[in-house]
């Protein structure tokens, strides 16, 4: 690995956490909107299916324009592709409102909606992850990662519980004038702060060039080092079988539960996030970071497997605590690792290209999620379904033991993928194979991250 060289990365936590709470909030007012239109969404279809199309629109523009965006997110200045991407997915929820309002509102509008907002995030996610690079000491990686899945285990804890009251106290109209309302906090805070340009490197220089061949370099960075990419193909198979089952969770829920339980099941699933998230923040994973991945990965599997086991609002809740507790120790470690092994001006197009690789499977999970549940396994623990006299005298049987097999199923399969990944050498020894990039020395620039930006 080669040295930037000239002036220097600024390091101000103050600045990292200006944007962290204005993102945090932000996030939170997008969580509420997000459950109120699951619960609106099942009660217009009852079907698990609409949730997986529209999981799948959330997630395949995102992974589709990810090259290309985090090239350009290297090329330009990236406070203001988060202030645009924060404007764009503000007025995708006005749009929301307004057809709500009009009466007009349908299924098929919130698929079209979900697909321009991943678009959105496919500039945003890189924009901001590559940030905290250029701002936060290289030590304090992984501790900057955690702060931000607290953020994200807030909305998940917050948004289920306030959601369901809110939406049955002021209505989906009003829980989505609230979200508007916190996507100020997210601009507001972005334009006070100046987020400093990461010096050129060798590598950086070596990859310049037209649009297609920048966003290639991400792809061309990560497949050079072997121990990279095995992480990134094992994160791949995990999310594969784990969104199988987990696109599931609110009609898994609605099937022996009203909306009020589902919102205090996902607020344990917060619970777990959100203590995982602290921990993660205050303690920072193990020295060697690949060994805090793949035994939260281990957490998180069983986690998925308890949920499916009865059908409980404890049970599952139980299971999804444990599931999301370990994902804030999966993401930090993991971020810290590419964090210090990548070059600043790098990172977005390769932080896009991992998001594309540990994400390509999961339109397809998508896709086999509905069918799987509605026409595969619901049928199978049915009354005087195939494996009602067997499977079903230990998970149940009727509406909802189909999916709730299908967690069970995929928390084993988790286990086993994530088991075999950990056993293998070259990703074990990721940290020893691959040095850390070289930052440039400090300079005065370090006392001015914390200003009014330019526009």
């Amino acid at each position: 690995m080669s040295t930037a060289h000239s002036s220097s990365m600024p390091r101000s936590m103050r600045t990292f956490f200006i944007i962290w709470l204005g993102q945090a909030i932000s996030l939170i007012g997008s969580s509420l909107t997000n459950f109120g239109l699951g619960v609106w969404i099942y009660q217009q279809t009852g079907q698990a299916t609409p949730f997986a199309l529209t999981a799948l629109a959330s997630t395949l523009p995102g992974i589709l324009l990810s090259p290309f965006a985090g090239a350009l997110v290297d090329r330009w200045d990236r406070r203001r592709v988060m202030i645009l991407t924060d404007t764009g997915a503000a007025l995708v929820t006005l749009v929301v409102l307004a057809l709500l309002l009009s009466g007009k509102l349908v299924v098929w509008q919130i698929y079209i909606l979900a697909l321009v907002g991943s678009a959105l995030s496919a500039f945003q996610e890189p924009a901001y992850m590559a940030s905290i690079t250029v701002l936060v000491p290289k030590e304090q990686f992984a501790r900057a990662s955690g702060l931000v899945q607290t953020g994200q285990a807030i909305g998940q804890l917050i948004a289920p519980v306030l959601g369901g009251a809110l939406v049955v106290s002021i209505g989906l109209q009003g829980v989505i004038i609230i979200d508007l309302t916190t996507f100020l906090f997210a601009v507001g805070a972005l334009l006070f702060i100046h987020i400093p340009r990461p010096e050129q490197s060798a590598e950086g220089a070596a990859a310049s060039g037209t649009l297609l061949h920048e966003a290639a370099q991400g792809w061309h960075y990560i497949r050079a080092r072997a121990s990279l990419l095995g992480i990134l193909i094992s994160f791949a198979a995990f999310n594969f079988l784990a969104n199988i089952a987990a696109v599931t969770m609110a009609p898994l829920v609605l099937s022996f539960a009203q909306a009020d339980v589902l919102g205090l099941i996902q607020s344990a699933g917060g619970a777990g996030m959100l203590i995982g998230s602290i921990v993660m923040s205050s303690w920072g994973g193990t020295k060697r970071r690949i060994y805090t991945v793949y035994g939260a990965l281990i957490v998180s599997s069983a986690g998925l497997f308890i949920a499916g086991l009865r059908p409980s609002g404890w049970v599952v809740g139980l299971g999804l605590f444990i599931l999301l507790s370990g994902i804030p120790f999966v993401s930090a470690a993991s971020q810290a690792i590419w964090q210090a092994k990548v070059p600043p001006d790098l990172q977005g197009r390769v932080f896009a290209t991992r998001s594309v690789v540990s994400r390509s499977a999961m339109p397809i999970a998508y896709l086999l999620a509905g069918p799987l549940a509605d026409q595969v396994f619901e049928p199978l623990l049915m009354e005087g379904g195939a494996l009602a006299s067997t499977i079903g005298t230990v998970l149940g049987t009727g509406p909802g033991r189909g999916m709730g097999l299908m967690f069970v199923t995929m928390g084993a399969l988790c286990l086993l993928v994530t088991s075999m990944s950990v056993l293998h050498p070259r990703i074990r020894r990721v940290e020893l194979e691959i040095p850390d990039y070289a930052p440039v020395a400090m300079s005065q620039t370090a006392a001015t991250a914390l200003q009014p930006g330019d526009d």
